[in-house]
């Protein structure tokens, strides 16, 4: 899914649910971090059938702490900054970055 940059990114989360739960209705748990917390857990519990759970830091962390499950998330960035065209932003039209996506 592609928006604006103007677009929340938690703003965005319900339509992404949607259309991961009409993409794949077998799933059941969803990670995010604290950002996602409050409404779109009670929504997705009772619209979806679909378990969001918050990934938190530490309570009284002071040095870094590789938080569960958000490794996989920045890894998934790392790949797909190795390749130029996806680091720099040369698509000007949201259609143009969904199809590199794609």
């Amino acid at each position: 899914m592609i928006t604006g940059a103007g677009v929340q990114d938690r703003d965005g989360a319900r339509p992404l649910l949607w259309a991961l739960h009409a993409c794949f209705p077998t799933i059941r748990l969803v990670w995010a971090d604290a950002g996602y917390a409050g409404k779109l857990v009670d929504w997705a519990t009772t619209q979806l059938a679909v378990t969001v759970q918050i990934v938190a830091e530490l309570s009284g962390q002071t040095t870094f702490v590789v938080l569960h499950r958000r490794w996989a998330v920045e890894r998934t960035f790392s790949w797909i900054n190795r390749c130029r065209r996806t680091v720099r932003d040369y698509e000007c039209l949201p259609q143009h970055h969904a199809a590199m996506v794609q």
